[in-house]
């Protein structure tokens, strides 16, 4: 996300520079930084002019202290080192997610509802979020759903494979975004004069994960997907929840999708598996 985010910023004439553990992969016009953000010293690099941040840091692995060290740490360390060093900064962009939601009924959740985090991993976003708002610094935290696209095809390639099952019964809703809507999204809000400080990034149609998988083989004309025998086999279960997201809030700021669904972005995924590309 943020290197598709950087490279239209880039093209749009911002000078750009992308902060990673080892930025050497990053391609050009992204002037990239090596530098760990749990190390607040490291930070010192880093130009002073800068006037948008986009934390788009991932975690190296699944677990609750990598979760705090990427999105708690490394957090609050380049708020310390923007407010020390005195950047220019008109607002910081902190990338979310829908897991900050327990809802578990499919119930609809919007950026007013209730968070209550049941797994790590929504707790530590939670957590990030107070040490954002809790800055002097204008921010604004944006909760994406579950991102597919470019390298993220592991759930095509299952349904591809005939071995993608999904667990019976109720439907269990799963939010989708494409990653270049991702990249879109934050560049979309970085030009509103006065962004809102939450805002929920999911395309316009929740889907079960049924569905959601039924559509796809049509679409890689693969076998029809079977419900799971254990619950816990069941191929892109929703561990932070059953619920459907509403994007009202960023459709009415002006953004409009490139990938409205996930009929949309699926399906041009679908083609490139299929060629090879």
């Amino acid at each position: 996300m943020g290197t598709a985010l950087g490279g239209l910023l880039a093209e749009q004439g911002h000078r750009v520079f992308g902060v990673r553990r080892n930025a050497s992969a990053l391609p050009p016009p992204i002037s990239g930084l090596s530098v760990d953000l749990r190390d607040r010293a490291a930070l010192e690099s880093v130009p002073r002019g800068i006037e948008y941040v986009f934390y788009a840091a991932a975690p190296d692995s699944s677990s609750d202290a990598t979760y705090r060290d990427t999105y708690v740490t490394g957090l609050t360390n380049l708020l310390d080192a923007a407010q020390a060093q005195r950047w220019p900064l008109r607002r910081v962009f902190f990338t979310s997610s829908t897991a900050v939601y327990a809802q578990q009924d499919g119930e609809w959740v919007d950026e007013d509802s209730e968070t209550a985090a049941v797994r790590y991993s929504g707790a530590r976003m939670l957590e990030a979020e107070q040490v954002l708002f809790e800055s002097a610094l204008p921010a604004t935290s944006v909760r994406f759903g579950g991102i597919y696209g470019p390298g993220r095809t592991r759930l095509l390639e299952r349904v591809q494979r005939g071995v993608a099952t999904y667990e019976p019964g109720a439907p269990a809703f799963t939010n989708r975004i494409h990653r270049d809507d991702c990249a879109r999204v934050l560049w979309h809000l970085m030009s509103l004069s006065s962004p809102e400080r939450v805002y929920l990034a999911v395309d316009d149609e929740p889907v079960d994960l049924e569905t959601l998988l039924k559509e796809l083989a049509r679409a890689l004309g693969a076998p029809e997907p079977k419900p799971a025998s254990d619950s816990k086999e069941a191929s892109g279960r929703r561990s932070s929840g059953n619920k459907r997201c509403r994007n009202a809030r960023l459709r009415q700021s002006g953004y409009s999708f490139e990938y409205p669904t996930f009929r949309e972005g699926y399906a041009e995924l679908a083609r490139s598996l299929l060629a090879g590309t």
